[in-house]
């Protein structure tokens, strides 16, 4: 399951503090997978020029965003996906309410064909019943490993 992978992994941030745009979100929801060494600060960069030129289109249901950028990218070193949660949505598009995420998770992907399976991986356990909701309520890293412990 995906949710005890981040676990194990440690890449789990429940951020105490809103970010002060959807910019310093993506970093801060990256901050795991630096630490880690899945990638490199400029994959950051390239997910922010990604979203100025082509809209906010990484928030793939309201209150969820998904960033990432090309697979290829010299900044990814391994494959992996941190998970960020903010106390207050970010709002990508002030004139699209829609457009607003509390729950990040941040893609890394070495090649393509592991960047589609992380995508469809993510997309199936966010498919579960109650899930967003759970994950929009915790509040620490220990309310998150008691939904890990549930879904195991």
């Amino acid at each position: 399951m995906l949710l005890k992978d981040f676990w194990e992994k440690d890449l789990v941030d429940i951020r105490p503090e809103p970010a002060t745009d959807w910019r310093d979100a993506l970093r801060q929801a990256a901050n795991k997978l630096i630490e880690h060494q899945y990638i490199l600060p400029g994959y950051v960069n390239e997910i922010i020029g990604n979203v100025e030129k082509n809209g906010p289109y990484i928030v793939i249901v309201p209150g969820v965003a998904m960033p990432h950028a090309m697979a290829e990218s010299t900044n990814v070193l391994g494959t992996a996906i941190g998970f960020a949660k903010f106390p207050e949505p970010v709002i990508f598009d002030p004139d699209d309410p829609e457009k607003q995420a509390q729950l990040f998770f941040t893609l890394a992907a070495k090649e393509p064909n592991q960047h589609l399976q992380n995508i469809g991986d993510l997309s199936d356990m966010l498919m579960t019943e109650g899930l967003i909701d759970r994950l929009l309520a915790v509040e620490s890293v220990d309310d998150f490993k008691v939904i890990v412990d549930a879904e195991s």
